[in-house]
């Protein structure tokens, strides 16, 4: 006998979009044979509304009219949408005057609210280990998630994947951005395709393919992975769209509210992030956006934090200011206040380095940790810098309290064990001639050198778990993760950037292990708060005067409580007491 499916009746769905300039808002509605029916919506001041009874699942777009950049041929995603039928697909008609694009942009799928969630303190706290994760790279290849799981959000609550972050002591994972983004236009003809979604259309539509649980997988995750010990940071892309320059694609903002992106006196978009347009901080309804995307991950999956892609766009009107309006907008916010926020402390616009600069509570990815730690055992760096770094970059952080997330290598430039076998970059598969990727990046060929590479990697790994502050690995860093020389891999999602867990150095992995269960009993190292009570010693034991650092060719840091660090870069060697697993 055949029972009649259950249909879940239509809500109220209450539809809210800025478009200030437009003349006509529709609000349009898709069946299964993607035939289309369109509402108007009614003006509410710079908004337009409209309330309709929908069955969860209802695809819908919007159309909006008016004078010029309007164009009512391009269907458009809303600015407000958390899920969407399928991934965006790159196609040069969408940035063609006049071309209806339904049958190409992705429709937004009405939702049933979630139930409420219970509020909770972050599990992370800073001085912890966060573990960079490309959600999709990350398990594609892990023999032990299923075929099904590889790639997803779902993935990272795998029983494999959370014995290895226990193994290795994370503290929190950061994953790279989940929300749905779209190729940059030059991809596709090279047969490449985006592989860390730094080009978002909208703020909070997760993307199908790393989420296809939609927001409740990505609870679910967060919840499995607090109940490890183990709390989760979104990597935020807040300071551009994938609408890109004036040739770029009409998807959401472009057709309702262009007012969104920061432009010249002459008209011309500003691009201080390097991708075509700048989201312009000035603009109230920016802010609030932005404000209202990091709620929503909050309430709605209980992540412990952010970590904000070109940070100093948040805080550009147009130079940045350190006392934007939010800064003070998210540290009065109740939902958002407690919560960990970290600034990527640069962008490529005039003054965009802003290392040190963001509010107090802010933690900050501190480059000159990677580069002072690289130029030490590449052999050309000073001991006083690598013991500036060690000790929590005071002469960047203040003498009180570091800020610091320090970091060898991350998800852009050379791999941990590609920074100690390429003097170069190796970027010819991205289609660009190599000219793609930093070319001043600090690296070496150990080979070259006459020496093993493993041994720079493995006092590279000791100086940042010795390390005063919040400290960061990327994934695969752990076990020796490559790719090849490409230092610029965000357009390889293939197995070039893929994790490779079958060919991983499992000698590596115990030796970072061992490393993190070292620095977990020793509050003296890991405490951001700055100690000055810290004892340094040359290599022969005496005491290290001011006079000695230039060419000092390594020290001992003393700390009392009975932990130290014996650098020694002749030996290639970071010997750390008591001995790991004492």
């Amino acid at each position: 006998m055949c029972g009649q499916a259950r249909v879940a009746p239509p809500i109220a769905t209450k539809f809210c979009v800025r478009s200030p300039r437009a003349i006509s808002v529709f609000l349009c509605l898709f069946d299964e044979d993607q035939h289309e029916t369109r509402l108007p919506m009614v003006r509410d001041g710079s908004n337009w509304v409209i309330t309709v009874a929908m069955a969860v699942g209802q695809r819908y777009g919007l159309r909006a009219d008016g004078p010029p950049p309007f164009d009512f041929a391009k269907l458009l995603v809303d600015p407000n949408a958390t899920q969407l039928d399928r991934p965006f697909v790159s196609d040069p008609r969408l940035a063609v005057p006049g071309e209806d694009t339904a049958d190409l942009v992705p429709k937004a799928l009405v939702t049933r609210p979630l139930p409420p969630l219970a509020f909770s303190p972050p599990v992370f706290r800073a001085g912890g280990l966060i573990y960079e994760v490309n959600v999709r790279g990350f398990t594609m290849r892990h023999p032990e998630v299923p075929l099904e799981l590889r790639g997803t959000v779902a993935a990272l609550a795998h029983p494999s994947v959370l014995a290895h972050l226990t193994k290795i002591g994370v503290d929190a994972v950061e994953l790279m951005p989940v929300v749905a983004w779209l190729d940059e236009r030059h991809l596709p003809p090279l047969g490449l395709s985006n592989a860390w979604g730094y080009n978002p259309v909208v703020p909070m539509a997760l993307d199908p393919r790393l989420c296809p649980g939609g927001m409740a997988e990505l609870r679910r995750t967060v919840d499995t992975l607090r109940t490890h010990g183990i709390g989760t940071i979104l990597d935020l892309v807040l300071n551009h769209t994938a609408e890109s320059d004036a040739d770029g694609p009409t998807l959401s903002f472009r057709g309702l509210d262009d007012g969104v992106y920061a432009r010249a006196p002459d008209g011309a978009l500003i691009n201080d992030a390097g991708t075509g347009n700048t989201l312009d901080y000035g603009n109230p309804a920016v802010r609030d956006l932005a404000l209202t995307t990091l709620r929503h991950f909050v309430e709605e999956t209980g992540v412990d934090g952010f970590r904000f892609d070109l940070a100093p766009i948040l805080a550009r009107a147009p130079g940045f200011d350190r006392e934007a309006p939010i800064f003070a907008a998210i540290a009065d916010d109740p939902v958002l206040k407690d919560r960990i926020m970290i600034a990527e402390p640069w962008d490529t616009g005039p003054g965009g380095y802003q290392l040190g600069h963001f509010p107090p509570t802010w933690l900050e990815w501190n480059d000159r940790f990677r580069d002072d730690v690289r130029r030490f055992w590449r052999g050309d760096g000073s001991a006083g810098a690598l013991a500036t770094r060690l000790a929590g970059s005071t002469d960047v952080f203040g003498q009180e309290r570091t800020r610091s997330v320090n970091f060898v290598a991350a998800h852009d430039g050379f791999t941990l064990a590609d920074s100690v076998s390429f003097a170069d970059r190796r970027n010819h598969a991205n289609g660009e001639e190599n000219r793609d990727g930093h070319a001043h990046e600090v690296s070496w060929s150990a080979k070259a050198l006459g020496r093993d590479g493993r041994g720079d990697v493995r006092a590279m790994l000791a100086s940042l778990f010795a390390s005063r502050g919040t400290i960061m690995l990327t994934a695969g860093d752990e076990f020796g993760r490559s790719q090849r020389g490409n230092n610029n891999a965000y357009a390889q999602d293939n197995e070039l950037s893929w994790l490779d867990w079958s060919g991983r150095d499992e000698e590596l992995e115990a030796f970072v292990a061992a490393l993190s269960q070292w620095r977990r009993p020793h509050a003296e190292i890991a405490d951001p708060v700055v100690r000055h009570d810290l004892e340094w010693l040359a290599l022969d034991g005496s005491k290290l005067r001011d006079g000695d650092w230039q060419h000092a060719d390594g020290f001992t840091m003393i700390v009392p409580g009975g932990a130290s660090v014996r650098v020694d870069r002749g030996a290639r060697t970071v010997t750390l007491s008591p001995p790991p697993g004492a």
